[in-house]
């Protein structure tokens, strides 16, 4: 079975933040690296390291280019100006995560695409990228979630620009960074076998960031796209500058299955990615392996008082609410107002089964109110079982104790045709079917 992933994006997400997340929890690197290797690809190297992120502890996988590949952090150039925060121009800049429609995933329309033709630099689209990431040795799983991603990222540039899919083209050293960070994300979901991801929010600053033609507001139109069309949960907080990239969203939506948190869970591991940036919040992506509680069992208590309902009219409603799922029907003597005699009604039922059950009481008795009450309930874990006695076949219910002791039941239906059929007293065949029951196994 596979496990289930908390995504802490209180800080945001990014491509990177999220494969550094996921190879601090445990995601195997030397799987990751063969992956990687095995794809049609050059002009980077990858690096994964420790650092400290305000004091704390966090891995950080980042995508090394080559000169002829280096890109530089325009957003960042633009929130904090020239020469702030500086960093190697040969890692990717944002937040960790260049993958961006205002950054690399540059638009190949016929009318603006001269400055990326000056520097020699090709494009890709998304049939060569996804061919890209099929001529590797990944895995089917991973390989069609990598495919995934990068189709909905491609989706949102579609939409964000208001062209075809067809005539989205990523930039050289976008398309580098993006199918690396892809890649290495799907690569290690797989690897950490994870099928079902918890994402109850993706936090994001505002304001504004410089893209290549010009300054657009956070979030950006690609992660916009993305959040619009998977309804992903989205916070705007008081960070100025971007902390969701189309990439961060676009893995996002490939995996989120669940948006609320389970009320009760334990954590088994986490991992902390860290992203490159600098804001006076850590840039930290957490992903937590859980495990859920059993969760609490709860029946409904249906209850009604009836002063002016003869005997057999009651039973006749015990008969058809027992028949239509009322898991128990009780009748207690009462005294209600001026002193008269009368009955008080539980149905013990599951939610839903109320509606046909208030009928029933309303139809068969004299009431006019019932009142609805939702109980917890802790139940012995049990199992029904099919044993051999000496005088026939028995069915028992087996119930295990807290301190794993078990207690076995002889079911009454049993233990009445075992009597008939032999002619002993009920006491002495409800003993020679409990002295059956085998409680090693």
């Amino acid at each position: 079975m596979g496990k289930t992933l908390y995504l802490d994006c209180s800080t945001g997400i990014s491509g990177d933040m999220t494969v550094a997340a996921l190879l601090d929890l445990g995601a195997d690197e030397a799987k990751l690296r063969a992956a990687l290797s095995s794809l049609p690809l050059t002009g980077y190297q990858v690096e994964i390291s420790r650092v400290k992120k305000s004091g704390l502890d966090a891995c950080d996988f980042a995508v090394v280019l080559d000169a002829a590949h280096e890109n530089h952090d325009h957003d960042m150039e633009y929130l904090y100006g020239h020469g702030e925060h500086a960093h190697d121009h040969h890692h990717k800049g944002d937040h960790g995560d260049v993958a961006h429609a205002h950054e690399t995933h540059h638009l190949h329309d016929g009318g603006e695409h001269d400055h990326e033709h000056h520097h020699g630099h090709a494009h890709r689209n998304l049939p060569e990228v996804l061919h890209i990431i099929w001529s590797g040795t990944l895995t089917s799983r991973a390989a069609t979630m990598a495919e995934h991603i990068f189709t909905i990222l491609a989706q949102a540039e579609a939409k964000a620009h208001g062209v075809s899919m067809e005539e989205v083209h990523f930039h050289e050293v976008g398309a580098v960074d993006s199918i690396v960070d892809i890649v290495a994300a799907a690569v290690c979901f797989d690897d950490l076998d994870v099928d079902r991801v918890v994402l109850p929010c993706l936090n994001e600053g505002r304001g504004f960031v410089r893209c290549q033609h010009g300054v657009i507001p956070v979030p950006v139109p690609a992660t916009l796209a993305i959040v619009q069309a998977y309804d992903l949960p989205l916070h705007i907080g008081d960070t100025e500058g971007e902390l969701v990239t189309p990439t961060g969203a676009a893995i996002a939506a490939a995996v989120a299955t669940d948006f609320r948190l389970p009320d009760r869970f334990r954590v088994e591991q986490v991992g902390v990615g860290a992203g490159k940036r600098a804001y006076e919040r850590p840039s930290l992506l957490r992903a937590m392996v859980i495990a859920e509680d059993a969760p609490q069992e709860t029946v409904w208590k249906l209850e009604t008082n009836v002063d002016d309902c003869t005997g057999e009219a009651l039973g006749h409603a015990m008969e058809r609410l027992q028949a239509a799922g009322a898991r128990e029907v009780h009748f207690f003597p009462v005294y209600m107002k001026k002193n008269r005699p009368a009955y008080q009604l539980d149905v013990l039922c599951d939610e839903g089964d109320i509606p046909a059950l208030e009928g029933i009481l309303f139809a068969e008795t004299t009431t006019i109110g019932v009142r609805r009450m939702k109980m917890e309930r802790t139940v012995l874990p049990r199992e029904n079982r099919t044993v051999t006695t000496p005088l026939g076949e028995a069915q028992v219910k087996v119930c295990t104790l807290p301190g794993g002791a078990r207690r076995a039941y002889p079911e009454y239906d049993s233990v009445a045709a075992l009597c008939r059929q032999s002619g002993r007293a009920y006491p002495e065949v409800y003993q020679i079917v409990q002295n059956s029951v085998k409680l090693d196994r």
